[in-house]
């Protein structure tokens, strides 16, 4: 009985993503339906020529080929919702998957609404900044000397993330967090994670920062 009834919820949040998808483009929808059946299609002829049992492969196929067209434009409507919403980075850090510690407020704000988060990982302690390179950079500095002062041996490193020449675009963060070096073992990203948690309070959130609805796609696991 609970089986059917988590049935219709999953039903729903397909209906949901693909109406996302819809929005944010009017073709992307007739493009899974096409890469769906382009794969039947291809299966059928070779089944007609090799034997039947391509033909069932090809259901398998269709639906799997089907599903991967439309778990990536559904990560690329998603990334479109969150551009140019204040704390879209957020959104992004705490999709990542593996040991990631990613502080649930802004570690510095300022009076224009860029933000700078906090995320340990394997990598040591990573700044996460949002907003222009003018304003954002006097910010991670100020951070990064904060961060020291309680992580002396820990290697910290400073992301801007945004669209201006030197920063990491918002669908690129969270490869770009995944290919850093690995320099602290499991049990040392912890201890850190408890040094950085010894700071002072993070500064709240500002208001309405997140689409409503917008649910960002794990990333990759961290080995």
């Amino acid at each position: 009985m609970a089986k059917d009834a988590a049935s219709p919820g999953r039903l729903k949040q397909l209906r949901m993503v693909a109406q996302i998808i819809q929005q944010a483009n009017p073709k992307g929808m007739p493009i899974v339906y096409a890469s769906a059946l382009g794969t039947l299609v291809l299966f059928v002829v070779i089944g007609v020529i090799f034997g039947w049992t391509w033909i069932v492969f090809g259901v398998f196929a269709a639906v799997l080929v089907g599903m991967i067209v439309f778990s990536r434009l559904a990560q690329k409507a998603q990334y479109s919702m969150l551009h140019g919403q204040p704390g879209a980075t957020y959104a992004i850090l705490q999709s990542l998957r593996g040991t990631w510690y990613v502080e649930e407020k802004p570690v510095a704000v300022n009076r224009d609404q860029d933000l700078v988060f906090r995320v340990v990982g394997y990598p040591g302690v990573i700044l996460v900044s949002e907003g222009p390179p003018n304003r954002v950079q006097r910010m991670l500095v100020a951070e990064k000397k904060r961060v020291q002062r309680v992580a002396v041996d820990v290697p910290v490193y400073d992301i801007q993330c945004g669209d201006a020449d030197g920063q990491i675009p918002l669908a690129k963060l969270q490869r770009h967090m995944m290919k850093l070096p690995r320099n602290l073992k499991k049990g040392a990203v912890s201890e850190v994670n408890n040094r950085m948690r010894a700071l002072t309070p993070a500064i709240p959130m500002p208001k309405g920062p997140i689409p409503k609805g917008a649910r960002m796609p794990r990333g990759p696991k961290m080995r």
